[in-house]
């Protein structure tokens, strides 16, 4: 029953997130509202790449579950974990988290009121809400190995060097800044700003880490042993 269920939810799963990237792509062509512009297009928005992230988890992980054989030992497994624990999750909360915590002090620093009349409010909230308890809920259905700390903190610190990085070309290309944020700060607040963002992430990686242990202590125990 518990392998069903985590089938049914990984493919469900996959199926909306491939929805709303396709509800997305249909809106190419469209007249952009103000705040939204053409140079980069959705790649540049970390919202966007984190809805690819997430299709390619449950997509990985949906495949996973359907394969024969001993699937805690396969190669696509161990990929699927690590896309999970160092990536999807931490990334997915992170977007959720500061997203809704900028929104709330000023909508116009993150998501202009413009926007609306281009997206309505399902697919914020599909971008914005419910990959919180997507998340949550793959942390119940299924149990994950966790690599080294230092590894992961590794990966994720490179990854978001990297969209700085691209963030930054941007502006410089177009005189914009993907973020109407950005914008108020100096180059020392903007580094400030990114390595606090950082430390956002890297708490909640360790957050995904500790509730992988506390949900599935004896399965978590038991791949421990395997790997010593």
């Amino acid at each position: 029953m518990a392998s069903v269920l985590r089938i049914v939810y990984h493919i469900a799963a996959f199926s909306w997130y491939a929805f709303v990237v396709k509800s997305l792509a249909d809106k190419d062509g469209e007249e952009l509202p103000a705040g939204i512009f053409v140079y980069g297009g959705p790649w540049k928005y970390l919202t966007f790449l984190n809805l690819l992230l997430q299709m390619l988890f449950f997509g990985l992980a949906a495949l996973n579950d359907l394969q024969p054989g001993k699937k805690s030992e396969s190669t696509l497994n161990r990929c699927k974990d690590l896309l999970f624990c160092v990536f999807a999750f931490p990334v997915g909360m992170f977007v959720v988290l500061l997203f809704w915590t900028i929104f709330a002090y000023d909508r116009e620093l993150v998501y202009p009121a413009t926007i609306d009349t281009f997206f309505p409010p399902w697919i914020n909230h599909a971008m914005h809400s419910l990959v919180l308890p997507v998340l949550l809920g793959e942390v119940l259905v299924q149990p994950h190995s966790y690599p080294q700390t230092k590894h992961a903190l590794a990966a994720l610190g490179g990854v978001g060097l990297a969209y700085l990085f691209w963030i930054i070309w941007v502006y410089l290309s177009v005189g914009i800044w993907v973020y109407p944020l950005l914008a108020h700060f100096s180059t020392a607040g903007l580094m400030g700003f990114f390595f606090f963002n950082m430390t956002v992430v890297t708490s909640l990686y360790m957050l995904g880490d500790k509730l992988n242990s506390h949900v599935w202590r004896k399965d978590v125990n038991k791949m421990t042993a395997k790997a010593k």
